[in-house]
């Protein structure tokens, strides 16, 4: 008889939470797109690439950027199937457009249609909807995964709800408009770290919006370090992020910030091999309670340890060898 693995037993038939590249890394112009895409290619897809529709296309030149996107998603430079759009926000007239060029162009559809700017629930859902009907139009198969940009008051609000929506994957903080949204009440010390973890209000917004992520078993993605010549900063704000608010991936803007987020996120040696031996043992007894060392342990901490041993897969880390059978013949589990 084949042994269980986690995923069948310890979640009482529910998908386990959703798990995402930790790090979302974001591309404007095409030659960046383009750099973004070879680093991909090279990393593995440890990380996403977000084609950029909204600040990456001139005025006037919407139509042509977003057929530049298309023209990229499914292509030879999308070996792994991990490249996003972000779209313009649901007040600019040519969101609709976007989703429409990019998912009538692209040889497939994109990984996640990203949302910008989200000021209510109603208007998260509208472009939810357009999403939908337009990928069932188009002929494609599986509905697109949305990400959506929690950068104002009205988003914070209700984000709660904004994490219920169906086809919302991750919520990700957009701190730059947040900060900017306050009129100065906010000094320009909550942009960068360290004021950035420690004001009081941009710290209740990074732990509502993970606190919102992790009951409905959503991604949530924090916001860019602005740094791109000091990595110590990134992997410092990476770690807090991590740490501190419970965050599971982090924006990137510049290639060598993507190494170093990953890095940040990705489980460590001795996590990992702790976190296979308590599960294979568990595996070994059913699933019943155990004791490892001097703890005891049981389906709660086993759901812990089965997330590290998702995390390091997810970041490229390697697992002990006989840890394979804890994912099973046939694993999904890789993003």
């Amino acid at each position: 008889m084949r042994a269980l693995t986690p995923a069948e037993v310890l979640f009482d038939g529910e998908t386990p939470p959703a798990l995402l590249p930790v790090c979302d890394h974001y591309a404007g112009s095409e030659k960046l797109m383009l750099k973004s895409l070879a680093l991909q290619a090279e990393l593995g897809p440890v990380f996403d690439v977000t084609l950029d529709c909204e600040d990456g296309a001139a005025v006037g030149h919407e139509a042509e950027h977003a057929e530049l996107v298309a023209s990229l998603i499914g292509g030879e430079h999308d070996r792994f199937g991990r490249v996003g759009i972000r779209i313009h926000d649901f007040a600019h007239p040519h969101w609709r457009d976007d989703v429409r060029l990019v998912l009538r162009a692209a040889k497939r559809a994109p990984a996640y249609v990203t949302l910008p700017k989200i000021r209510s629930v109603a208007d998260a859902a509208e472009m939810c909807a357009f999403i939908e009907a337009t990928r069932r139009e188009f002929g494609i198969e599986k509905p697109v995964p949305t990400q959506l940009l929690i950068e104002t008051h009205g988003a914070l609000a209700d984000v709660f709800r904004l994490a219920s929506l169906p086809t919302v994957e991750a919520l990700s903080f957009g701190l730059m408009d947040f900060v900017s949204a306050h009129g100065g009440a906010i000094p320009d010390a909550g942009m960068r770290s360290p004021g950035q973890f420690d004001h009081p209000l941009v710290r209740r917004a990074k732990l509502e919006i993970a606190a919102a992520c992790h009951a409905y078993g959503r991604v949530p993605s924090h916001n860019v370090t602005t740094e791109i010549r000091d990595m110590s900063v990134v992997a410092a704000d990476a770690a807090r992020a991590r740490d501190e608010f419970g965050y599971t991936r982090m924006w990137s803007i510049h290639p060598a910030q993507v190494p170093v987020i990953v890095a940040a996120f990705a489980p460590r040696d001795e996590a990992i091999a702790n976190a296979a031996a308590i599960l294979l043992q568990a595996q070994a007894a059913q699933w019943g309670p155990t004791r490892h060392g001097d703890t005891l342990h049981d389906r709660a901490s086993y759901r812990y340890y089965w997330s590290v041993l998702r995390r390091a897969r997810a970041t490229g880390r390697p697992l002990p060898p006989d840890a394979a059978t804890l994912f099973g013949p046939v694993s999904k589990e890789m993003p």
